[in-house]
């Protein structure tokens, strides 16, 4: 396939009206590898109006019909998996054994949406009186601006398009500047599966200006982001002006709670692969590792041992494990975490260093450190970063304490074999979901989501197609 890079419009591919253009950055190269539009006001304003015309029309396409387009999108995206992946791995330098697993969740994404849009469910309600019938019916909520990272460039786009789409809305997409050209992509995917024109846009360019222009249009009826906690508050700030719904799924600081009961070579295995996939920038990365007392020296050897053996590389090497971080900020934050852990009193069991083996690229050893205190920045902030913090704990008690110290609530894990431990875990953790002995939480049919800063509104599973519907009330009197 011919990898777009263009602004889709109104159905047609267009460059910026005033032909200015930034660099796509290879993060293992550091060269530019293409260019994207930088959208003008001019540019943001035909791609409101184009939903807005769209979604009048769209709205009244039958279930059926809806369900059906987004079948053929699943399949598309499905078929072009290899060369997505390389797209992805190339603007954000994850591994293609990764690129290509977060493609087919990207395709299951419009696959799971393509059955939602055939259960938006009304109900009748028995009112007061006999001679009163109520109904209350779901509808579209209208024009949607959405916001995606870069970390999961096809997954957290699809995440949003699918259900917005299956709900009969249509939908204004501004990607992360570094990896937009992915989910230009899915818009291909969609054009090419019969998704009317003015339903799906995509923008590219300057985040505030496009923010603005989104957020505050009346037009648009919805913004959802997947973002920092910064960029959610500036949103939310201008959603506010504007009083209209967001879905906000922000950072997390995800806390591990490995008990002496469980597994410990197994989950020290899970821990160390999961924390390094994507090179920790994940924000349900298991991110503060609380170990209980005895079994903590077993755990953190295992856990070491594993980390040590990772390949690292250019992504496109099939046998590379971790690549490099996706851009020069994170590969600097990466570094003042470890600084500040380090000059506090960390030990670095392994790692701790930009990989030098690599001259060019943003290539950052994978990090474990040891006896981490609660002062540290790497205990408090959300990393994004390839560096496993791993302290101990005494008691249940003891363990939820530390792992509820922080301001976020998106995930936390638990390893143990007893139930009972299991389930008051599981209740007394601050999160909005749990693993239990497994570091695997996200698919298309569960409802994504935290809690505290880490944002509120769920994305995926029947709660995330509700999101771009309001409910109408209707009173009947006989």
């Amino acid at each position: 396939m011919d990898i777009p890079n263009l602004m889709y419009i109104d159905g047609e591919w267009v460059a910026s009206s005033d032909g200015c253009t930034l660099d796509i950055i290879n993060p293992a190269t550091e060269e530019a590898v293409d260019t994207i539009p930088v959208a003008t006001e001019t540019d943001v304003d035909r791609a409101i109006e184009a939903a807005d015309r769209a979604w009048h029309s769209w709205r009244e396409v039958d279930a059926w019909t809806r369900s059906a387009t987004l079948r053929k999108t699943a399949d598309l995206v499905r078929d072009r998996a290899d060369a997505i992946a390389a797209v992805i791995t190339e603007e954000q330098g994850k591994t293609i054994a990764e690129a290509r697993s977060e493609t087919l969740a990207a395709a299951d994404q419009f696959d799971w949406y393509a059955d939602e849009a055939r259960r938006i469910y009304g109900r009748l309600v028995d009112g007061h009186s006999r001679a009163h019938r109520i109904m209350v019916m779901r509808q579209p909520i209208g024009p949607v601006a959405a916001f995606s990272p870069w970390n999961f460039p096809a997954l957290l786009s699809a995440r949003k398009m699918a259900p917005a789409i299956a709900a009969g809305c249509s939908v204004v997409v501004k990607p992360a500047r570094e990896a937009p050209r992915t989910t230009l992509c899915l818009a291909q995917a969609c054009h090419d599966a019969g998704v009317p024109r003015g339903v799906v846009n995509i923008v590219t360019g300057d985040s505030g200006m496009i923010s603005r222009k989104l957020c505050l249009s009346p037009i648009i009826r919805k913004v959802t982001l997947t973002g920092s906690v910064p960029v959610g508050q500036e949103l939310l700030r201008l959603c506010a002006e504007a009083i209209k719904p967001v879905t906000m799924e922000l950072g997390g600081h995800n806390p591990v709670l490995v008990f002496e009961d469980a597994d410990i070579e197994r989950a020290a295995e899970i821990c160390a692969r999961g924390k390094f996939r994507n090179n920790g920038q994940v924000c349900i990365a298991a991110s503060r590792f609380f170990v209980q007392e005895s079994a903590a020296a077993h755990f953190t050897e295992r856990f070491v041992a594993v980390t040590r053996g990772l390949r690292q590389g250019n992504g496109r090497d099939p046998k590379t494990d971790v690549g490099p971080l996706a851009n020069r900020r994170r590969l600097e934050s990466t570094e003042a975490f470890v600084a500040d852990a380090v000059e506090k009193g960390a030990k670095v069991e392994c790692g701790g260093m930009r990989a030098s083996e690599f001259p060019k690229g943003f290539f950052y050893k994978p990090t474990v450190l040891t006896g981490v205190t609660n002062d540290m920045d790497i205990m408090n902030e959300e990393p994004f970063c390839p560096v496993a913090p791993i302290t101990t704990f005494d008691t249940l008690d003891d363990a939820l304490a530390q792992a509820n110290n922080t301001k976020f609530g998106l995930a936390a894990y638990v390893f143990t074999r007893n139930t009972r431990t299991m389930f008051l875990a599981a209740e007394g953790l601050e999160a909005g979901m749990i693993g239990v002995n497994n570091l695997v939480i996200a698919s298309a049919e569960i409802p994504f989501g935290g809690v505290k800063a880490s944002g509120f509104g769920r994305e995926g599973g029947s709660e995330g197609i509700e999101a771009y519907t309001i409910a109408k009330y209707v009173n009947i009197l006989l």
